[in-house]
């Protein structure tokens, strides 16, 4: 019944798309002696030229896994408080344009650093394609800036990684042994008053065979968290799985790149001058507020329509 709905998006959207073509063309040819319209046919073209580009988009998201919610993870790498700020600024980032798009975010697991800054976030990005156009950002993103923190206003680079993995729903059955399970229950660090703090509701589930960690500390009762940690278990289990099977196809194995430090996918630089850059793509911009405020389509897109292979991470 998913597909069946998905096939049936597609054809209504290809049909409407036809339907408002027709009438361009009608149009045109009724305005044609009338110079004084040609500023309203090029808007509605202009508008029909992005619906077409966004639909364009759309068809080079086919992979399994595309139309699924996405799982996000943000780890700073080594450098304290200047790498937890910059895991901060791409928090904010991937809210700005999950809120944008008019995607809803649960925030699953988040860890403040000591100073400024966050140690670890985990959150569920939900809405139509949402993995399909967030995995391009699973990879290690690096920030050149005038640090802050540095009192002799000394350039510093940071590393945070982001883990992008699709959530796994209730019809794809992932076997999980109870006995390989390790459960703990904690006080949550997290915002939501008094009442997590003075009781163990936050929860982190180790499973044995792979190492797996994952934890949650979103909500007031342990059995909430315990379900959604699960659920993330579960998502990222299957994603190890596919990774598996990808790593047998021969075209796969040659394209793919590992997350690691030094491999950044994409660079932003505040200092000495403003640049963002996708190092797969070479798609750039000095507008480093625009992307920093959500606006991601530019790397998204370019790195959709020139085929770019997703690369893996160490779970």
């Amino acid at each position: 019944m998913r597909q069946l709905s998905t096939h049936k998006k597609w054809v209504s959207s290809y049909e409407k798309l036809q339907s408002e073509l027709n009438d361009l063309v009608e149009l045109g040819d009724l305005t044609a002696d009338n110079p004084a319209e040609f500023a309203e046919v090029k808007k509605s073209l202009d508008e029909f030229s992005a619906e077409l580009d966004s639909f364009e988009v759309l068809t080079y998201l086919s992979g399994e896994d595309d139309a699924a919610n996405a799982i996000v993870t943000i780890h700073p790498g080594a450098g304290g408080t200047e790498s937890q700020d910059w895991a901060e600024m791409l928090f904010r980032m991937y809210n700005r344009w999950a809120e944008t798009r008019g995607f809803a975010v649960n925030l699953l697991d988040y860890q403040s650093g000591e100073e400024a800054g966050l140690k670890s976030a985990t959150m569920a990005i939900r809405g139509e394609y949402a993995y399909g156009y967030l995995k391009s950002e699973s990879g290690v993103h690096r920030l050149v800036r005038i640090s802050p923190f540095d009192a002799n206003s000394r350039r510093h680079t940071s590393f945070v990684s982001v883990h992008i993995i699709p959530e796994v729903d209730d019809s794809i059955e992932i076997d999980i042994n109870e006995d390989d399970l390790r459960i703990d229950t904690f006080r949550s660090s997290g915002a939501g008053g008094q009442h997590v703090n003075k009781t163990s509701s936050a929860v982190r589930i180790t499973h044995a065979p792979t190492g797996i960690v994952v934890q949650c500390q979103s909500e007031r009762s342990q059995h909430k968290n315990k379900a959604s940690a699960m659920r993330v278990l579960r998502s990222r289990l299957y994603q190890l799985a596919r990774e598996e099977q990808q790593k047998e196809q021969k075209k796969y194995e040659d394209s793919k790149k590992k997350i690691e430090w030094g491999s950044q996918i994409r660079s932003y630089v505040f200092h000495p001058y403003n640049l963002v850059k996708d190092h797969r793509t070479g798609v750039q911009t000095s507008d480093i507020q625009r992307v920093m405020d959500g606006d991601l389509e530019m790397f998204i897109n370019a790195f959709l329509t020139q085929g770019q292979s997703v690369p893996q991470s160490d779970n």
